[in-house]
């Protein structure tokens, strides 16, 4: 996904692509809601929510598909139900795989005209971005006043924390290193779900043999492309290793990332040969209607199986982690914050209050097919799929996702970005080495 950069000049400005898809990172086609009544909201040490104040909110999303914008949806309706005095606007912009919303963004923030709580991926699209470029102001105190600090991960509050200061509240977890498989597929031919590369090969190998794409990709839209390539570097190096390059302590020419671009290589000979013309929506649906066997996507696509297919986990479809990162958790986690010079911050506070709520917080998930960013949020309120994922997370090694903006500051992304999907149709190994190196070190110190 492409990523912003908060000082450049945004392009195209409140575009809309066609057919967006429905994920964490972007959104349908849907028109989303110009205006909904709702209301502010707090949260008591419990995790129980509780009401009060009045004034207006504006919340900025990308959250416009069907699964996501239910969410999103559904935590307004709770909002105004607690808090029928606070008006809210629903500010979410479609299309363009959310970096329509992010151009918007960027336009209104240099204009000085904020909205009053926007979604931000938490590390680096936050840390990188909008905080250091002081736009930001950090809402510690909240954490501290609701008791936060042990009912989220570590990690993930390290993910939104700059210079000792705590910026946003995260409201989800997406998993970014999952692959998910046609179940009726693998039960025909007698197949395992692979978790290392070589069990990789040798089920596509299986699969192309019966006349049965292996693996569907859907990259029109870039990100999806270097979202592959994200879970591949993982599995290659491990999660210490993999996170030394987003601090340059490991460099993209040495050996290790090699043996990534080898695998990136070998796993594109087993896709669709439509790939550039689908987005991540149409290779799930491949996958979903048996026209392709595996599709490695984030788990934004568990809740497109589940919400908008109405297929069963376990039944329908299946799933794993992407070879060789089994107890490994490359993480998505969509936040909100408090930015500089917005018209009401109190009813900003006492809805970012309120996200942090376990009461918000299953509410949106088991819509949005995301988990719980809080460590104690009901695990019934789930579906098979993210009750095992909400226990894959307490038990994970974190990394932060690269193509969505969590690892790297956004000049990396964007150079990655596009290095990636040259690659896709030239297949120079020595080109996108070079390329990635030369990102690493202009952005990352």
């Amino acid at each position: 996904m492409e990523s912003i950069d908060p000082d450049a000049e945004p392009e195209n400005a409140g575009t809309e692509t066609e057919n967006e898809p429905a994920d964490d990172t972007g959104g349908n086609a849907e028109e989303p809601a110009d205006e909904n009544e709702a209301a502010e909201n707090g949260e008591n040490a419990d995790g129980e929510a509780s009401g009060g104040g009045e004034g207006e909110l504006e919340i900025f999303s990308w959250w416009t598909g069907a699964g996501e914008e239910a969410g999103l949806l559904a935590l307004i309706d709770q909002f105004e139900s607690d808090n029928p005095d606070v008006s809210v606007v629903n500010a979410a912009v479609a299309g363009g795989a959310g970096t329509n919303a992010q151009a918007v963004l960027a336009s209104r923030m240099q204009g000085n005209d904020p909205p009053g709580t926007f979604q931000i991926h938490a590390g680096a699209a936050l840390n990188t971005g909008w905080v250091e470029a002081g736009r930001m102001e950090p809402i510690t105190d909240i954490w501290e006043e609701e008791e936060w600090m042990d009912k989220f991960p570590e990690d993930l509050i390290d993910m939104i924390t700059s210079d000792g200061e705590i910026y946003s509240v995260p409201v989800n977890i997406h998993r970014s290193n999952t692959m998910f498989f046609n179940q009726s597929i693998f039960d025909e031919y007698g197949l395992e779900a692979p978790t290392t590369f070589d069990e990789f090969y040798d089920v596509a190998d299986q699969l192309e043999a019966e006349g049965i794409v292996p693996l569907a990709l859907g990259d029109t839209e870039s990100w999806t492309a270097l979202h592959l390539f994200e879970t591949i570097l993982l599995g290659v190096l491990g999660p210490d290793s993999y996170n030394q390059l987003w601090s340059g302590e490991l460099g993209f020419d040495s050996p290790e990332v090699a043996e990534a671009v080898e695998h990136f290589d070998r796993m594109l000979e087993y896709i669709n040969d439509d790939h550039a013309a689908r987005n991540w929506q149409d290779a799930a649906q491949m996958v979903a209607q048996g026209d392709a066997a595996m599709n490695v996507m984030g788990d934004w696509a568990a809740g497109y199986f589940a919400t908008d297919l109405e297929l069963e986990p376990n039944v329908d479809f299946g799933w794993a982690e992407t070879p060789d990162t089994e107890g490994e958790f490359i993480i998505v986690s969509d936040t909100f914050g408090l930015p500089q010079d917005v018209d009401d911050p109190d009813t900003v506070r006492d809805f970012l209050t309120f996200l942090g709520s376990v009461e918000a917080q299953d509410t949106f998930n088991p819509l949005k097919g995301s988990i719980p960013a809080r460590v104690d949020a009901d695990p019934e309120q789930y579906n098979e799929y993210g009750q095992e994922t909400i226990d894959d997370f307490q038990n994970a090694s974190l990394a932060p996702s690269l193509a969505h903006n969590s690892a790297a500051p956004a000049g990396f992304v964007s150079q990655a970005d596009q290095a990636v999907n040259i690659f896709v149709s030239s297949r120079n190994h020595e080109q996108l080495i070079d390329s990635l190196q030369t990102a690493q070190e202009e952005n990352i110190q």
